[in-house]
């Protein structure tokens, strides 16, 4: 009995010793490098939960993952449909599924989760002003549990969201 307890005490402790969490601040602490890097790496799936995505490398970077094959879904604030530095005309443009959060409050979720592997958090929106002016904060963690619990919220974000379509006249704006 005492194997069998030392055994799976000794497989937990190795299940988090394989769970890896980075860390990043902004301003020019490299978050937005560290966003990009993730995206890079994406082979099957990309789904973002983000406030605010007005960020033309991270965009730029969502543009080559889908050229290569892989899944990009996005869930922003109903904001980000008028705001004119958002990205969102530019990915629904360029085929990307992109829904707007239809709930009464803000849609404040910072999040992506990238292969069902990898999850990205913290307080770091994906703008230019989150990467070189505001004090910020980034993890990107490897924890099954942590990434099963942020895409089963992705999935109920997915759900309620209002699909992103471009109205006559909008402008491409990168």
């Amino acid at each position: 009995m005492r194997i069998v307890v030392v055994l799976v005490c000794l497989l937990l402790i190795s299940a988090v010793t394989f769970a890896d969490t980075q860390v990043y601040f902004s301003p020019n602490g490299g978050c937005q490098k560290a966003v990009i890097t993730e995206i890079d790496k994406a082979q099957k799936t990309v789904d973002i939960a983000m406030y605010y995505l007005t960020a033309r490398e991270i965009a730029q970077e969502l543009v080559k993952a889908k050229d290569r094959n892989v899944k990009v879904r996005i869930v922003l604030d109903k904001s980000q449909e008028t705001q004119n530095y958002s990205k969102s005309r530019y990915l629904i443009k360029r085929g990307f599924e992109v829904k707007y959060h239809t709930g009464p409050g803000l849609m404040h979720n910072k999040f992506a989760v990238i292969d069902n592997n990898v999850l990205i958090t913290g307080s770091f929106n994906w703008t230019p002003t989150a990467d070189q002016k505001n004090e910020e904060n980034l993890l990107i963690m490897t924890d099954k549990d942590l990434v099963r619990k942020y895409t089963d919220r992705f999935e109920y974000l997915w759900k309620m969201g209002r699909k992103g379509e471009l109205k006559g006249g909008e402008t491409d704006e990168e």
